[in-house]
């Protein structure tokens, strides 16, 4: 019954509580009239009819030349509201009053949230903001927003879809890491850099970048005075300092048996060890099966918050053979569950293992593993001395 009365409240009217109980009358009347041949008895079941005919016919016009618009979502961090903004514009000429506007967000980021626009006059418009709650990372779409109005009478209901599409990034939980012995002790001693670019910083000491107007406040050792001589104004040097970076891969294990809460608490920690290898001036990149090496901070915030675990293929029980697992030959975090398959990896790599089990085998190297409790705070764990 309820697919039904939703059916006919998209496609034409669903009467409303009053509108069934006044049909219901009409057609009482009507039965009555036709045993009694009592004419008054006609007119008032006829006078209901034509009320109900006039009632239905009403909301869909009040809807008509509506223009539902969204606003681009920005990407938030989970626990960070997320903004969401619709507009709603009155392209007729006549006015258009009690209207309802719902936004069918997806199940995991809340209820479906509504707004009542009283009146819009002609031309007019209505902006409705509102924030979400975000508590979990992931990518959410959904396509429409629906108007909904049973004015001027108040019997029928109908509901019409606009399209406003959207798409809600949620990006994993960065934490603030103040140290990672695990990431820091990452490569080989002497270092391992990018080929192709070394790190440029502004600095206070260093190579001359270039020369702009002195602001209040700039060291006066910083003026050059034989190009200020030359322009008739104190011209100051900017600095910048060169750093060959070493370059380390965080490499997610997607294809190993992962639980839930195991998984997440490894995309955050994915994300967190970007973030601070890139504070502490390393080339990093984010590694993911099927994927080229990720270096954008955009880039692999995107793919963190759209990563989900492919299980079975990469386990020690998967029906083919063992194939160990094909990274670039480049320093590596390696995060996988207990239990996965053996994996190859560089000299200097370090892997982070969530779950109770067999640590996951290497070919040609020993590493230094760090066992992960999911049931535990993160952040400690990931700041704790390396074994």
């Amino acid at each position: 019954m309820k697919r039904f009365t939703q059916w006919l409240e998209h496609r034409w009217v669903n009467p409303a509580y009053v509108g069934w109980l006044l049909l219901g009358l009409a057609l009482f009347f009507f039965a009555a009239a036709t045993n009694t041949l009592a004419g008054w008895l006609y007119v008032i079941s006829g006078v209901m009819l034509a009320l109900l005919l006039i009632a239905a016919v009403l909301p869909p016009r009040n809807l008509q030349g509506l223009v539902v618009t969204r606003s681009p979502l920005t990407p938030v961090t989970a626990g960070v509201p997320l903004e969401i903004e619709l507009q709603v514009r009155n392209s007729q000429r006549q006015t258009k009053s009690l209207v309802q506007l719902i936004d069918p967000l997806p199940a995991p980021l809340g209820p479906v949230q509504t707004a009542a626009i009283a009146t819009l006059a002609p031309g007019q418009s209505h902006r409705w903001r509102y924030q979400v709650p975000t508590t979990r990372r992931g990518l959410y779409g959904w396509q429409t927003a629906d108007l909904r109005t049973a004015a001027p009478l108040g019997l029928f209901w109908c509901r019409r879809s606009a399209e406003a599409p959207a798409t809600a990034v949620v990006y994993p939980q960065v934490l603030a890491l103040k140290r990672c012995p695990m990431l820091d002790s990452a490569g080989q001693r002497q270092g391992q850099h990018w080929r192709y670019s070394p790190l440029a910083k502004a600095d206070t000491q260093g190579v001359t970048r270039s020369l702009r107007p002195y602001r209040w406040g700039d060291p006066t050792r910083l003026i050059h005075w034989r190009t200020s001589a030359r322009y008739g104004e104190l011209r100051v040097r900017e600095l910048e300092s060169i750093t060959a970076s070493r370059e380390v891969l965080i490499g997610l294990n997607t294809t190993a048996r992962w639980d839930e809460a195991s998984f997440e608490q490894a995309v955050v920690a994915a994300a967190s060890l970007y973030a601070y290898a890139l504070k502490q001036g390393f080339a990093a990149a984010l590694w993911l099966p099927d994927v080229d090496p990720l270096r954008e901070a955009p880039r692999v915030m995107h793919a963190l918050a759209a990563v989900n675990p492919v299980p079975g293929r990469n386990s020690r029980s998967a029906p083919w053979p063992h194939r160990p697992v094909s990274l670039p030959p480049v320093s590596t975090l390696w995060l996988t569950a207990a239990g996965a398959q053996s994996v190859a990896l560089s000299a200097g790599s370090r892997q982070l293992v969530w779950g109770h089990g067999d640590i996951p085998e290497t070919f040609g190297n020993t590493l230094s593993s760090l066992q992960i409790d999911a049931n535990l705070p993160l952040e400690p764990q990931l700041q704790t001395e390396v074994s």
